[in-house]
Order: C-alpha cells, then sequence, then structure tokens
C-alpha cells in the first residue's frame, strides 16, 4: 500500500509520534490497528481534535447518494468484488471501487470516478476501538452479495452467534427497494437472514435461484441464459462468479453481458496466482487462511492440475490462525494435497502436533530455508506447489522459483 500511495503522490509518515498532531489536519481517520495507549491517539483526544473511523469517511464523503455493490461474506470477498467491478466496467459504467486486493484488470486497488455506481469489499471486521460495529455496517449498499458466512477473526468475535449479529445489523439496515444476493446453500446465512429481510431477496446456489446446470449454464426463474467461461479454477469461483452476475443484473446489466465480461476476467494477486513456472514445477499463490477456504483452494487447483503430485506450504498467520482457534481442522483441509509442509512462524501453538493426523504427509519447519530445500528436493517436473499465507511469507514464492530454476 505504501508504494501504491508514493506512486499517486501522497506523502507516508511511518508510526504514530504524537509530534503528528502539528499537521493540523481537518480530521484525523482512525484505522482500527489503533488502540488506546497509541501516543498519536493519546494526543488526539486529549487536544480535543477531531476524528473518525475510516469506514465512516468514506460513507460521508464518498458513498452517500451512490448506488453502493458491496460484497459481504468469510470467504471470496476479494475475487467476487473483482469480478463486479470488472463487469461494470466492461458494461461502460465507470464504476468507483474499493478493493482489499490487487485486481489484474485494474491499475490500482481503489479509485473514484463520476460514476453513481461504485463496487465495494465489505469486510465484517471492526470498524475501529471506538465504534466496534463491523465495517460493512457503514456502507448502506443498495446492492448487496453476501457470499457465506463462517466463524472467523477469533480475536475480535467470540463465537459465530456474534458474526451473525453484524451481519443482521447490515441486512435490517438496507431499504425496501434494495437487493440481496445470498448464498442459498449456506446454513448460516438462511439462519441469519431467518432473523428479518426487509429487502429483495435472490438466492444463489440452489436451483430454485441462480444456478449452474451440469454443462455450466447458467440458469435463473426456469430460463438459459449462456454459459459461464472463467479462468480461475474451482467450484467456489464458479459461485463468485454467479453472485457477481447476479449482482450486476440488479443496476440493469444482463447475464449475456456479466458473461462476456467475466470470460475475459484476469483474476486477482494472490488468489490462485500463478507466480511461475521454474524446472517444470508450478508455484501459486493464495490468500487462503481459513479451514474452508483452504479445501476449497486445495480442491480447485487439484481439478486445474490433475497430471502431477500438488504439495502445499502453508503458513498459519491471520489472527485466527496464530490464536490456534481452528488449528483442529487443518489436517482435514489439507487431506487432498499429496504432502504439506507447514511453517511453525508466529503461530501460539505447536503445529508439528496439530499436524500429527497426516502422518508422514505432513512435515513441519521452525526454518523457512529448511521447509524451501525440502520442497525442491522433493519436487519434479509437472509437480504444483501452492502456497498458502495471508501475509508476505518472507518472499518464499521467488525464493522457491530461484532454487527450483538451478535445481
Amino acid at each position: 500500500m505504501s508504494t501504491q500511495l508514493n506512486a499517486l503522490g501522497i506523502d507516508l509518515i511511518e508510526g504514530f509520534d504524537a509530534d503528528q498532531l502539528k499537521l493540523k489536519p481537518d480530521v484525523f481517520v482512525v484505522g482500527n490497528v489503533v488502540t488506546r495507549g497509541n501516543p498519536l491517539m493519546e494526543a488526539i483526544l486529549n487536544a480535543g481534535a477531531a476524528y473518525t473511523s475510516g469506514p465512516q469517511w468514506l460513507f460521508e464523503h464518498v458513498l452517500r447518494n451512490r448506488w453502493v455493490l458491496a460484497v459481504a461474506g468469510t470467504h471470496g470477498k476479494t475475487t467476487t468484488t473483482s469480478m463486479l467491478a470488472h463487469i461494470l466496467q466492461y458494461a461502460g459504467l465507470n464504476p468507483g471501487f474499493l478493493i482489499g486486493g490487487v485486481p489484474q484488470d485494474f491499475d490500482t486497488s481503489a479509485r473514484l470516478t463520476d460514476s453513481n455506481f461504485f463496487v465495494i469489499e465489505a469486510d465484517e471486521y471492526d470498524t475501529a476501538f471506538f465504534d466496534k460495529r463491523s465495517k460493512f455496517v457503514h456502507y448502506h449498499p443498495r446492492t448487496a452479495i453476501l457470499n457465506n458466512l463462517e466463524y472467523d477473526h477469533a480475536d475480535i468475535f467470540p463465537d459465530l452467534a456474534a458474526i451473525e449479529r453484524q451481519f443482521h445489523h447490515l441486512v435490517r439496515t438496507m431499504p425496501g427497494n434494495a437487493r440481496i444476493i445470498a448464498n442459498g446453500a449456506d446454513a448460516n446465512l438462511t439462519r441469519t437472514l431467518g432473523l428479518g429481510c426487509w429487502s429483495e431477496l435472490e438466492r444463489f446456489g440452489l436451483e430454485q435461484g441462480w444456478a449452474l446446470n451440469a454443462e455450466g449454464g447458467v440458469v435463473f426463474g426456469g430460463q438459459r441464459y449462456g454459459t459461464l467461461k472463467v479462468s480461475l479454477p474451482g467450484e467456489h469461483n464458479r459461485l463468485n462468479a454467479l453472485a457477481a452476475l447476479a449482482a450486476a443484473r440488479h443496476v440493469g446489466i444482463t447475464p449475456q453481458v456479466s458473461l462476456e465480461a467475466l470470460a475475459s476476467f484476469n483474476g486477482v494477486k494472490r488468489r490462485m496466482e500463478i507466480r511461475g513456472i521454474a524446472g517444470g514445477v508450478r508455484v501459486i499463490d493464495d490468500f487462503a487462511h481459513h479451514p474452508t477456504a483452504i479445501a476449497v483452494t486445495v480442491d480447485g487447483v487439484r481439478r486445474a492440475y490433475p497430471g502431477g503430485r500438488l504439495f502445499a506450504v502453508l503458513e498459519p498467520r491471520s489472527n485466527t490462525m496464530k490464536l490456534g482457534v481452528m488449528k483442529a481442522a487443518l489436517p482435514d483441509s489439507l487431506k487432498h494435497a499429496d504432502h504439506t509442509f507447514v511453517y511453525q512462524g508466529s503461530a501460539a501453538w505447536d503445529v508439528a502436533d496439530a499436524f500429527a493426523p497426516l502422518a508422514e504427509r505432513a512435515t513441519t519447519y521452525s526454518d523457512l530455508g529448511g521447509l524451501i530445500a525440502s520442497v525442491v528436493q522433493q519436487a519434479r517436473a509437472g509437480d504444483t506447489v501452492l502456497v498458502m499465507s495471508n501475509g508476505g511469507f518472507g518472499g518464499v514464492h521467488a525464493t522457491l522459483l530461484t532454487a527450483l530454476e538451478k535445481a
């Protein structure tokens, strides 16, 4: 992000020195990483200076009076948001957008245009230390995709019910002429919507709603609209595309035009992104950091490249992962990989013990160099190495490719 800011001519001040109060800005926009005790935040409070949260500022200065299309859910937000923005761009609507990743079809992850339409990745994470509602409650969408709902963010949510409550906050603040596109196969979303839904509701992933037939045809209301062709592998990405298509229809884009757009969608960095091929070994980067996301990613890659072996390389780095809340589910999520290499990293639990159920099909490492050497030693032409982490992972992708080239 610092690189993007610099490229846009925006000065970046690192750290939270209280002297920054002397800059006398119109308002301090406070991110959710900031807590009480932060020196700059304490200075702001003591001085009585104006401050607000990022989501609140965004609504008041960007989203108000625009048609907001929001994409929410535990998994698939970045990819689906990118798909939706790409469809609107293809259809000539020139949308503004804010995406929590780098879409390959645009130069930046965010932009503001003169369009009435704004596509936003709607995160359920908390807003700020002074506002514990989820970020997406501030966005007031007219079109909302609810992709799925699972327990995550164990650092701020005590249980699944707490997350469902936030999703219901979003639903009950949407107007009657708004439209919700919900995953009909997700029991947690069904339960949440059962608490009350006052907007138009369309479901996807079910025969009664937007669905894909055996030939990949898009079907809704007894009508077939065409065949879905999308470059990203995996059934989850086909559902992401279906949700984006349904949402685009709400703003007047026909499914046929959306299908044309999706056929040219180039994906998102770090979402099943092929980083390179060296020595005949394919290295793929993915952001997956939740057992469900890991399982569908492994399945998608396995189906896309069935010829060789699949090696999974995992760094449990997200806040939920580091706490070990879901460690018991991790071995099962990786059972379809031929071998799993796990990096201890900053995890507060013993990864070797957690992955014991995979026996000889998993090895764990506290040294990243040792992990890389082991992958390189075992990989051969035709194999695929799937690297999963929500961080930089020590630049492991480039190091792997270099080492594989030399092997």
